[in-house]
């Protein structure tokens, strides 16, 4: 299945390049940033300054959610009964926060209150019975959902059933019947006025905070700045859970990861420095003082919300709640070092999964029928099973599922693409499933062995008349076209301003044509490329992570066609520019020397005459050095190998006579050959299994080869 892409470029500037210009000289920003702000909508000096300054946005009534009224006096009076309350969250990343924050705020408040996060492998998702007898059983009187509980109608009446209050906040789709709680929180909420809807789940308990601040202020005749407090004790913690969940950066999202990355950025939270020490976002050079990195959303993405997710994902979330809470810096350093630990254990364990995914999907998936990947196997890692699915729909450019089973209990994990609502799909299938819930893009869900079946034909069913051939493509969106002249550390390091990036804010993204490539180089254990571009007269340095050069099918000597963002590497406290690519494809240059070769190809194949002075025919030495090139490459673990490829390896051998004589490999099986993904240059080798000798004078391709040799 070859992934369709299309690059999408916003806008050349050249028509409105007297209104950049104006941006560009009242903000005394360089013409690349002015250009960039211009294309995202702010077409006058004053809109991108109130853009840059976040001066546009403010914190809206948090009275404005349904219920908080109800949600804050239900607390209070628990507070001041001294009843025992219970934070019931959810085990990723903005589960963590919420539960961290709301237990800070309410302890610090003289409140009874501890914590539950449900095992992922144990419990799964959501709030589960034998937890709340096990609750109920300790006297608790309060149950607080945080990024949880809006489907959970028969939970709460059993809760309710054990002398529980339950109290709901969360931020997730709202099925047609709300459980019948004391208050629900949730901006999704139908009949919820609330003017912003994209908040996290700790956005949401950020909100109640406020609403109980206020409420203390109020009653203890106090003037003291609430918000402010609310946000300078917290904002650190709600930014790091809000760039984790991948909500839109924008509206109160923005206001609220502005002020937590600067936060972070001189954190006083132990637990927090320490994981940013032992990441390596900060200097742990005990001879020098140190010097933190620019704290950034990418940074978070990438560095810090990875190690608090692999808790609940591989072992136990409470450990993540535990570090937001350490009150001395060995305790921290302890957790933060084990949570690194459970991070390369998660690491592990998805690529072990990604190859069993990917090799089932080769076998299995019917691409011209089923839209909906869906793979099932027993025993896959229960948090491991969604970041493969994320990887495998980024690839495919597919909605996927994968369901693990232990048994015949099942927890299983989707991830889709814009077009194909994932709870809404799952809701057709409703009837199948056990239990389900989640976002448009992402969901849980729990199913029967013997239902697996009718399920994937029911939600491909769905997907056939829900998804339309334009989102079948994947759409990267560019920024601008620039020239190497653009690619200047000083551009790199102005970017920041527009910071923090995230949904509705993305990162930069920039195009350039027919760069030439000097060098491509391995790195990372080979599951990386460094390319060495020289664009003219600049020499270039580029990174494409999780792809070494055999899998771009790009190589010194050609040009390639770039899509990417503008970075700033720090390395020996030098600094210089680097791109991170998001996309190549082969510059014009090398797709018209390409074309011509698979013509030439295409023309033999149909029956043209080979001259002798063509030396297409393969003779027995070059059958043996193909043969060695590609067992070469399988032995050291690479088995997708291109024409291209093998044309490097082996120096003064054409392309129309590899191409044969991999068709010939092919026929006579010699190598179990696959096209990869439907492209026709690139393969799939693999070993084959025959014993015997095989004569390839044999081959049917070969004789008509020999045959078409023109005569003397």
């Amino acid at each position: 299945m070859l992934k369709k892409r299309e690059w999408k470029i916003k806008s050349d500037g050249k028509e409105n390049f007297s209104e950049i210009q104006k941006i560009s000289e009242k903000l005394g920003i360089k013409s690349l940033t002015a250009r960039l702000l211009y294309n995202r909508g702010y077409t006058t000096a004053e809109a991108a300054e109130e853009f840059i300054r976040n001066d546009n946005i403010n914190f809206h009534d948090s009275f404005l959610l349904a219920d908080m009224d109800k949600a804050v006096e239900r607390i209070l009076a628990a507070v001041n009964a001294n009843e025992k309350i219970v934070i019931y969250g959810d085990y990723d990343v903005d589960g963590v926060t919420s539960v961290s924050i709301l237990y800070l705020y309410l302890k610090e408040k003289g409140a009874d209150v501890s914590y539950y996060i449900p095992s992922r492998t144990g419990e799964g998702y959501g709030i589960n019975p034998s937890a709340i007898e096990s609750l109920a059983q300790k006297e608790t009187k309060l149950l607080i959902t945080v990024d949880t509980g809006i489907t959970a109608v028969d939970e709460t009446e059993y809760a309710k059933s054990l002398g529980l209050d339950v109290l709901i906040t969360d931020h997730h789709e709202c099925q047609s019947e709300l459980p019948k709680a004391c208050a629900i929180v949730n901006p999704r909420r139908h009949d919820c006025g609330y003017p912003f809807k994209e908040l996290a789940g700790v956005g949401v308990v950020f909100k109640l905070l406020c609403s109980l601040e206020y409420t203390y202020c109020k009653r203890n005749n106090s003037d003291e700045d609430w918000l402010k407090k609310i946000c300078d004790t917290y904002g650190d913690i709600v930014a790091i859970g809000t760039v984790a969940d991948v909500m839109p950066l924008v509206d109160e999202n923005r206001l609220i990861v502005s002020r937590g990355l600067k936060l972070i950025e001189t954190t006083n939270r132990l637990g927090i420095e320490a994981l940013l020490e032992l990441s390596g976002a900060v200097s742990n050079n005990k001879n020098a003082p140190p010097k933190k990195r620019r704290i950034t959303s990418t940074l978070i993405s990438y560095v810090i919300a990875p190690r608090i997710n692999a808790a609940g994902r591989i072992s136990d979330a409470t450990r993540a709640v535990e570090l937001f809470l350490s009150e001395t810096q060995n305790e921290a350093k302890i957790i933060a070092e084990e949570l690194c630990d459970t991070n390369r254990m998660r690491q592990a364990e998805e690529n072990k999964i990604m190859e069993q995914a990917y090799e089932k999907i080769r076998k299995e998936h019917d691409f011209e029928n089923d839209k909906v990947i869906v793979l099932a196997e027993d025993n896959w890692h229960n948090g491991a099973i969604g970041i493969v699915a994320s990887r495998i729909t980024e690839k495919y450019n597919l909605p996927s599922v994968l369901i693990s089973f232990n048994g015949n209990v099942s927890k299983g994990s989707g991830r889709s693409i814009k077009g194909l609502n994932l709870v809404d799909a799952l809701g057709h299938c409703s009837d199948l499933l056990i239990k389900y819930g989640g976002h448009e893009l992402a969901a849980g869900l729990s199913i029967e062995r013997d239902k697996l079946p009718e399920f994937k034909k029911k939600i491909n069913e769905y997907a056939a008349e829900h998804l339309k051939p334009e989102n079948m493509v994947t759409r990267i969106d560019i920024d601008a076209e620039i020239d190497e002249n653009d690619i200047t550390l000083e551009n790199a390091e102005e970017l920041f301003m527009l910071e923090p990036f995230g949904v509705s804010n993305p990162v930069p993204v920039f195009s350039m044509k027919d760069a030439y490539i000097s060098e491509a180089i391995a790195i990372g254990s080979n599951r990386h490329t460094k390319l060495v571009l020289k664009k003219g007269n600049k020499i270039i340095n580029a990174l494409y992570f999780g792809k070494n050069p055999a899998e771009l099918n790009l190589f010194a000597g050609e040009t390639v066609d770039l899509v990417f963002n503008l970075d700033v590497n720090e390395y020996m406290n030098n600094k210089s520019v680097q791109l991170t690519l998001r996309d190549v494809m082969p510059g014009e240059k090398t797709r018209k020397i390409r074309e011509m070769k698979k013509a030439k190809y295409a023309e033999i194949k149909a029956g043209r005459v080979i001259e002798p002075c063509e030396k297409i025919v393969p003779s027995r030495e070059d059958f043996v050095n193909v043969y060695y090139a590609i067992q070469r490459e399988i032995r050291q673990g690479n088995d997708n190998i291109s024409v291209y490829m093998l044309e490097r390896l082996l120096g003064n051998m054409s392309y129309e006579k590899i191409r044969f004589i991999i068709d010939i490999l092919k026929e006579t099986k010699v190598f179990l050959i696959e096209e990869k993904d439907g492209v026709e240059d690139e393969y799939i080798f693999k070993m084959s299994l025959l014993k015997t000798k095989i004569n390839l004078e044999r081959s049917s391709i070969l004789k008509w080869l020999k045959n078409q040799v023109a005569k003397a």
